[in-house]
Order: C-alpha cells, then structure tokens, then sequence
C-alpha cells in the first residue's frame, strides 16, 4: 500500500520558525499552537488539506450560489419537488457498490462530539456504530476540533485513555468496540483559523482531510476489515453537493494509493430540498454510500426554512411535529424504499431522550416512548436507529433485534414497494396540531441555554431530560421567528394571543429569570446566558431568517493567534 509519504516531493517549501506550526506555501494557521495539535498539523496534512482546497473550492462556492438561487424560488412562491431532469436516474433499475462486511450490521447507533471521555464511553457502549461528531453536537472552537483530531486518532490507533481526576477513574476501550464513522461539519461552514491562499478553509474539508490523512491505514487495518474509513454527510441540499464529495474522496483515495469505493459514507437527509434528490445523491456516491439516515429533527429546521416567506406554512408547537405528521412519515417511508431499492441501509432518526435518575418512573415513561418510536422504525423496514446516550442502547437493540432477530440488516426483506406512491404532495403536507404559549416559552428557554453552552464551547447539552444539539436549537429559533413574522395566533391554550415582539419581549425576560433560578446565580453570572440571549433575541426578530443559528454565531467563538504559523 503507497502511503502519503510517496507524495512529499510535490510538497512545496514550507516555513517553520520557533515553537510554531510546520505550513506549506499558501497555508497559514491563526489558532493557538499547541504540540498536540502539531502531531496533526503537520506540513504534509495541510497540504493534503490545502490540495482539496484548492481543486473543490470553485465547485463548492457554486453549489452554495446554488443554494441561495434555490432559496430565492421557494421565497418567491415556488415549492421543491422532484427532477424532471432527473426522472432517468430515479426510474432506472441500479444498485449502489456491495456493503462492507464489516458495517453490515448497524441496527443501533450512538452519536456525541468528539470529546475524549464521549469517545471512549460510546465505542464502548454496545452499540454497533459510533459516529464521532465535529458538526451539530461539536462546538467548532479551535480548541475542540484540533483535540478531537488527536482524539481520534488514539481511537483508531486503539491507545485512547481518559483520567478522570474528579472521580479518579481510568478509561480504556474494551476488547470489542463500536465501529467508528466521523461526520464532519457541512459545505457552509468555513474553518477561520486555518487560512489557504488568504481565505478561510472550507469546515469539511479541514475535518475529513485531517482524519483522512492521518487515520486511513490504521482504520482499515484495525476497523475496517480493509474498507473506510466509515463517514456521515450533513446538511446537503442537492445532488451536485454528494458530487462534490465523491471527488474528494476519489482524490484521497488515489492519493492514498487505496482502492476506489474504500471510503464509505452515510447521507443525512435532513433538508427538504434533499428528499427530492435521494435517488440522485445515491447514484452520485454509488461507489462510496452505505445509505441514508433520517435526520429528523434539522428535517423539521429546514421545512420551515424552506417555507419562510410561505405564511400557510406555520407550524404547531415543536413537540408536535413528530413521526405521527404525514409529511415526516412519507419521508422516512420513501427514505426507506429508495435505500433498499439501491441495496443500502435505510437508517433511522435520533432517540433525544436522557436516562432520569431520580425519578424511575418517569424514566419508565421515557423508555416506553423510545421502545414505541424504534418498533415504529423497524417495522417500517429502517436496518437501525440512532441513540444520543449510552443508557438507551439495550432499549434500541431489544427492538431491533426482537423484530430482526439474527439479519444483519432489512435491506433485502423490506423493499417497500408501497412507497413508489409518495408524491410531492404527501412530502409537502402541512403539519396539523395547535400553537400554545408554553411553546414559545420553551423554544426560547432551550435557544438560549443551548446557545449559552454552544458559546462556552459545548455543543451537546442536555435540557429537560432531552439531549439538545443544533439541530433542536435550529428549530427553537425558527419557529419563533416564523411566528413573529407572521403574528400568528396561540390558539391552543384558549389564550388567542398573537406573538408579537412586545410579547416576545416579555417572554424572553421571564424566561430568562427562570433560566437563572434553574442554573443557579453563579453558573448564570460565569455563563454566557446574557450573550446567548441577546443573540438569540436578534435572529428571532431579525427582518430576514439567518440561514443557519451556528453560522452567525461562529465569530463569537473564533480566536485568531495571528503568528500561529510561525511562532506564539
């Protein structure tokens, strides 16, 4: 197998001074240099990185125009649906590449940041995957992607450990572990602190380049049963998104001497815009998927976003739109035909729920609720589900395995044919239930405090016995803000308030006590709760919807070192 270190002789002449970061030509870094960071940072991985910069960057700047054009439409009356363009792909009769042996078997999966201790506990969990986080459950501080690079490649190199001086308790992996899947962060966010050619590095490409770089050997030797690495892929909105990403990975491939389709990886549909093009991301990834994961909650964020300026479009409190509602139900059921079909997993969405210690009978009840929402999943045909703590995985896998019993997966028993008759209508349906007070109240009540975490540097919060990422804190900001926009009557609690921003105003205030009573006066004066609520305040009132709550956030958490690649 070639290794990256055939390559080194088209590395250009980098510069090194002092105790600063080893850059190629072109690359400079304004984050803190740390000598952990540097066993990542190294000359030939930022190149690495710097080389998909530069040949993907006009590629991705247009699919982001194509966004923007793709928004003006549907502001401007027009609806998503499927291609015409397209039709062949859909009704054509092909299969995606053979999966993997070593993931065949993903019927319950565990997500979390890329935090050390989070690393150790989830691949040790019992679930069958773990995908490592540098997206919505990551705060992307410079601090927190460069450890989670280190943390993940002790991982894969099986030598990761965690003292834990406060309980002064030791952790290690178990013998047997979860097998690993990294989701990056998605094509819109840029990386400020790694600088190629002047501007700001794509997210992505910084989290996957880096991973890549270091880990690929090591993970098809000890992971991968000779494929992978293993990959998630958020946040994308069109097939020319999925392209793009096939051509990294054919070029990380080839640079890596490893054979093409080594790299798999799971699309997250979790954009309206992208249930229509399913069949058309598969067939752009045939080579390099292992299927598609009901992203469900950024699914409900983007279906308000998508309809911002459609004012018949509102809907209910958020803890009414679950998988009951017709247009999430048709999602996941067309979600499912289209994997199968293509012979790849069909992967189910988040259990938030959180274990409630002091209380069993209401951890009783959360547990019912997750049994009934995995046997839902499972016999709808879905090969696995997703779990946010380790405390829901026997739950999950007593499901699963009870309706599966020893097939590793539904790909070849549950076709759904029965799905081919979804149409746009049934995934455009409007959600149905009632607008209450205590719905904007807790809206804004889990905005703030997930915001307020998300800016002291933690990005997975638990809130009200639910583990909060941004894709729920996406949904808190926008629903208020498509609420005040269009003064809509709460109508559920016999109050027939409109919201207004005086009454958001209000809102926020007593919110904002009960915050303080919760937390304590301490963590509320040490916390970043006034900040958090002063920008929450503004994305909800803004005139225009922010495309995304974390992208507006981002300035506040980055922190330029600006001679971080020569000397600090």
């Amino acid at each position: 197998m070639l290794g990256f270190g055939t390559f080194s002789h088209s590395i250009s002449a980098g510069r090194k001074t002092g105790m600063g970061y080893d850059v190629p030509e072109g690359v400079d870094i304004r984050g803190r240099y740390d000598p952990e960071f540097a066993r990542i940072l190294t000359r030939d991985a930022l190149q690495f990185v710097a080389d998909l910069q530069r040949e993907f960057r006009n590629h991705i700047k247009y699919a982001m125009e194509c966004r923007k054009e793709a928004k003006m439409r549907y502001n401007n009356g027009a609806v998503p649906g499927f291609d015409p363009a397209t039709k062949s792909v859909r009704d054509a009769e092909w299969a995606c590449a053979p999966v993997p042996p070593a993931v065949a078997d993903r019927r319950v999966e565990i997500t979390g940041p890329v935090e050390r201790k989070m690393i150790i506990n989830a691949l040790n969990s019992g679930a069958k995957v773990f995908m490592a986080d540098f997206e919505d459950a990551l705060s992307p501080s410079w601090e927190n992607l460069m450890s989670g690079q280190v943390n993940l490649k002790d991982a894969v190199n099986g030598t990761i450990s965690f003292h834990d001086q406060a309980r002064n308790r030791a952790y290690k992996l178990n013998e047997h572990t979860a097998k690993l899947f990294v989701r990056p962060r998605g094509w819109h966010l840029p990386e400020d602190h790694i600088l190629i050619d002047g501007e700001p590095a794509t997210g992505c490409l910084v989290d996957f380049g880096l991973y890549f770089f270091h880990n690929y050997a090591a993970f098809r030797q000890n992971q991968g049963e000779g494929c992978g690495p293993f990959l998630y892929l958020p946040k994308m909105e069109h097939s020319r998104e999925a392209r793009i990403w096939n051509n990294v990975f054919e070029k990380a491939e080839k640079m890596a001497g490893i054979q093409r389709g080594s790299i798999r990886a799971t699309v997250l549909i979790e954009t309206l815009p992208a249930v229509f093009q399913m069949d058309e991301i598969l067939y752009e990834l045939r080579d390099h998927s292992v299927g598609l994961n009901c992203g469900r909650w950024d699914y409900i964020f983007s279906y308000v976003k998508t309809f911002q300026a459609h004012p018949d479009r509102l809907l209910p409190d958020r803890v009414l739109v679950g998988m009951a509602q017709h247009f999430m139900k048709s999602y996941c059921d067309l979600l499912i035909r289209t994997c199968h079909r293509r012979s790849v997993h069909a992967m189910g969405g988040m259990a938030a729920q959180i274990p409630i210690r002091d209380d069993p009978a209401a951890n009783e009840a959360a547990l019912e609720l997750v049994r009934k929402d995995k046997l839902r999943e499972v016999k709808a045909g879905h090969d696995g589900t997703w779990a946010a703590h380790p405390g829901l995985i026997p739950t999950c896998m007593e499901v699963f395995t009870n309706y599966m019993g020893n097939s590793p997966n539904q790909i070849e028993t549950m076709k759904r044919g029965d799905a081919a008759v979804i149409t746009e209508e049934d995934l455009l349906q409007i959600p149905r239930g009632v607008r209450t007070m205590e719905g904007l109240r807790l809206n804004t009540r889990v905005g703030i405090q997930y915001l307020a975490a998300w800016l002291t540097g933690t990005g997975s919060v638990p809130l009200y016995n639910l583990m909060e990422d941004a894709a729920t804190a996406e949904i808190s900001r926008v629903q208020n803000w498509q609420w005040l926009k269009y003064g809509v009557e709460l109508d559920g609690d016999g109050l027939g308030v409109k919201v207004t921003v005086d009454l958001f105003g209000r809102v926020v205030e007593e919110e904002m006590a009960r915050i303080e009573r919760e937390v304590g006066k301490d963590k509320f004066k040490t916390g970043k709760y006034k900040e958090a609520c002063r920008i929450f305040t503004q994305q909800c009132t803004a005139p225009a919807l922010d495309d995304f709550l974390t992208l507006n956030a981002y300035s506040h958490i980055v922190m330029h070192h600006p001679d971080g690649s020569s000397r600090l």
